[in-house]
């Protein structure tokens, strides 16, 4: 692959996958339905366990610079089985966050083209089931093809894309946070927890894959220059930019307008629609376009390097890992995932979709956390261009932190868990197993060890 990626565009990759559908849409609908203004809580407690697991990634990021993210981090420390169950959960959880982001989108859309007097048809709004007449969710699935045609346009171009619309959308939150501020009534603000100390623990479990977004950008480890050094500083710049826009950007939504009255699809356009500001609530519409779009390439691309990666190692066939002969990206590999998000995007609500994310992506969490406290025993001479600070302490608590949100989620989100694990596992000893290299612990990785 091309190393084309620096340190801004590193961090912006991983700010505009962490800030999309999050702030745009899921705080809206978790503000409203789960945690009332305490989802400023549910946005914090997301963020802290997050970069327990951020310190955990940052550690490995400096040490195994390749493309696979999670799977190769358990892969090389724990072994090939359980390297191929995060690749196969990660595969799962990127693809249904470019389709849920997507979903996010298509509410901003709609008030968008309403506001100009163009109203999409009844069928095209959305999933069966998520209102009267709809049928597909026309919206979400354009996007999906159109980034998928993006990233394929090679990794200097896309990221350019990607840095820009990013820059956009930092600069339409901050106007958001700027202008809000001014209209919050602090009334509204109260009851802050009508929902109790456990509807901002159950939001939490529900906003987390909105807050993680630097485990997509460990994906371009095989993209970036100088990725030992790069990666753990934007890793952490990234999570650090995009919580405190999440902070402020709470209290604004939920100051403007009384949490009951939110708009889950478009809550800050229609929440600055209430107070008059209806020419800024259309340039906050286009803003939430181009921030999905951004989670949208990132998490695209994310996916198709995990796929690239096992197909790379004999998991996945050989095809998903051919590189374009001119542009050197994956190019089966991200159609494949730009198809099979535009699907699902198209036929399922987000809130299915989101728990779906969050079990798979905490459960990767507590396996990364623990694959560092592992490697500090069997392997202290590495050399480690960022160390994860207290080991084992702050990798234990980034463990119990994702367990205990995984105990907030839906039992159906467990059994939906279960059977693709279980489908992961057949596929695993009916091919991957005979077709694989044998990754084994440390196999697939050349380790460098400290100078004295």
């Amino acid at each position: 692959m091309v190393r084309a990626l620096g340190l801004a565009q590193l961090t912006m990759i991983g700010v505009g996958a962490i800030i999309g559908a999050g702030i745009f849409s899921l705080a809206g609908a978790v503000a409203r339905d789960t945690a009332g203004p305490a989802v400023l809580i549910s946005f914090l407690i997301a963020g802290i366990a997050s970069l327990f697991a951020a310190f955990a990634y940052a550690e490995f990021a400096g040490m195994v610079p390749r493309a696979g993210s999670s799977y190769t981090y358990c892969a090389a420390v724990l072994g090939e089985v359980v390297g191929w169950i995060v690749g196969w959960d990660l595969l799962l959880e990127y693809t249904a966050i470019v389709a849920a982001v997507a979903i996010g989108m298509s509410g901003y859309v709609g008030f968008l083209l309403d506001s100009f007097g163009i109203r999409i048809p009844a069928w095209a709004l959305g999933a069966p089931g998520t209102g009267t007449g709809h049928r597909v969710d026309l919206v979400a699935v354009l996007i999906c093809l159109a980034v998928a045609w993006l990233l394929t346009r090679g990794t200097r171009a896309s990221a350019r894309v990607e840095t820009v619309l990013t820059a956009v959308k930092i600069a339409i939150v901050l106007v958001i946070v700027i202008v809000g501020f001014t209209k919050v009534d602090m009334a509204n603000l109260h009851p802050f927890a009508p929902f109790g100390v456990s509807g901002a623990f159950a939001g939490a479990s529900t906003v987390f894959f909105a807050v993680f977004g630097y485990d997509a950008l460990s994906t371009a480890a095989e993209e970036s220059v100088d990725a030992q050094r790069q990666l753990p500083k934007a890793m952490l710049l990234a999570l650090g930019i995009s919580m405190t826009l999440y902070v402020l950007a709470t209290i604004v939504l939920t100051g403007i307008q009384r949490y009951t009255d939110i708009n889950a699809a478009s809550g800050f356009s229609s929440a600055f629609a209430t107070v008059g500001l209806n020419g800024l609530a259309n340039v906050i519409a286009v803003g939430a376009v181009i921030g999905i779009t951004t989670v949208t390439f990132s998490f695209m691309m994310g996916a198709s390097r995990i796929g690239y990666a096992l197909s790379r190692d004999g998991l996945l066939p050989k095809g998903f890992s051919r590189l374009h002969p001119r542009r050197k990206i994956p190019a089966r590999a991200t159609w494949t995932i730009g198809v099979v998000s535009a699907a699902v995007a198209g036929v399922f609500p987000i809130g299915e979709v989101a728990e779906l994310i969050n079990i798979g992506v905490l459960m990767a969490f507590v396996l990364v956390s623990g694959a560092v406290v592992v490697l500090r025993r069997t392997k202290p001479d590495l050399k480690r261009t960022f160390r994860c600070p207290a080991v084992p302490v702050i990798p234990i608590i980034s463990i119990l932190f994702s367990v205990w949100l995984m105990v907030y989620l839906d039992w159906q989100t467990w059994v939906r868990m279960g059977a693709w694990l279980v489908i992961g596992l057949i596929m695993y000893t009916t091919y991957g197993y005979r077709n694989s290299r044998r990754i084994n612990p440390g196999g697939s990785v050349e380790w460098e060890k400290e100078t004295v």
